[in-house]
């Protein structure tokens, strides 16, 4: 459910911000704020140089690859609902690669339930879709936004599995941080228009994005099969169109209603069946 809102929070912010602007402030406040938690309560911080930049790297491809190519598509004109389904393609692409990386065999039940989730998604985003909104350069901002999120779960879950997440998320919007800003300062004119609905949508996305479901996505890849957590993000599309009708009023048809079920149903099936292990991993 907190995942879902990230949209929302773009939507409510873009027009006042530059996607990267937007993205290297966040990132900015996020780092002060785990920082500072971190301190206070003496959280242990990753021991080497190794560890820092596995660290670091993770963060990059959740937090700089994934959000940067979202915000960007969305400030370019790509529809939502198209983007949000793109993105969506990452629990059959983590189910692909999980074998190889981690080590974690896919069961028949659970591909299944991957498959049906994707279709469940179609149905309740193809009512939303404008079409000719997107571009051969926003899909492959989604693109990039997709494989960011993709392999920075496979990438947390198989090098800093046990990190500290006050610690651990200093580094990784530092990170983050620096590169978007990087990006900011040379692509963008930095310009920014205060409003309640900027000042909103920012502080939404550092507490409830950034700190809340960071921390509680990063708590299920240590506790949790990699392909299990993905399906997970199924739930976002849906949610999300469930949020834009309680707060824009866009309502939800027959379809969307129907896809709901079956994105549930799928993301049941992935979370009852059990991944095998391989004994190597």
């Amino acid at each position: 459910m907190l995942w879902s809102t990230g949209f929302i929070g773009a939507r409510l912010g873009l027009p006042w911000i530059e996607p990267m602007t937007f993205l290297a402030l966040r990132m900015a406040l996020a780092t002060l704020l785990l920082c500072g938690i971190a301190l206070l309560t003496q959280a242990p911080w990753p021991r080497g140089t190794t560890a820092v930049v596995h660290t670091a790297i993770a963060g990059l491809l959740v937090h700089g690859c994934y959000l940067a190519g979202v915000f960007w598509a969305i400030d370019r004109g790509q529809a939502a609902g198209v983007t949000a389904i793109l993105v969506a393609l990452q629990p059959l692409l983590t189910a692909t690669l999980v074998g190889p990386v981690l080590g974690e065999r896919v069961t028949r039940g659970q591909w299944f339930g991957l498959l049906l989730g994707f279709a469940g998604v179609g149905l309740v985003i193809a009512s939303r879709l404008d079409g000719g909104t997107a571009t051969a350069e926003t899909l492959t901002a989604t693109l990039v936004a997709l494989l960011g999120i993709t392999l920075g779960t496979l990438y947390q879950k198989r090098f800093c599995p046990a990190t500290d997440l006050r610690t651990g998320g200093t580094i990784q919007y530092a990170a983050a941080g620096l590169v978007l800003g990087g990006l900011a300062l040379t692509l963008e004119s930095n310009r920014i228009v205060w409003t309640g609905e900027l000042i909103f949508a920012l502080a939404w996305l550092v507490l409830v994005l950034s700190v809340g479901a960071i921390g509680l996505l990063f708590v299920l890849i240590r506790h949790g099969a990699a392909s299990r957590v993905a399906a997970l993000f199924y739930l976002a599309p849906p949610l999300t169109v469930i949020a834009a009708w309680l707060l824009f009023d866009e309502r939800l048809g027959v379809g969307a209603l129907l896809g709901l079920g079956i994105v549930v149903a799928g993301v049941a099936l992935v979370q009852r069946a059990r991944p095998v292990a391989d004994p190597q991993g």
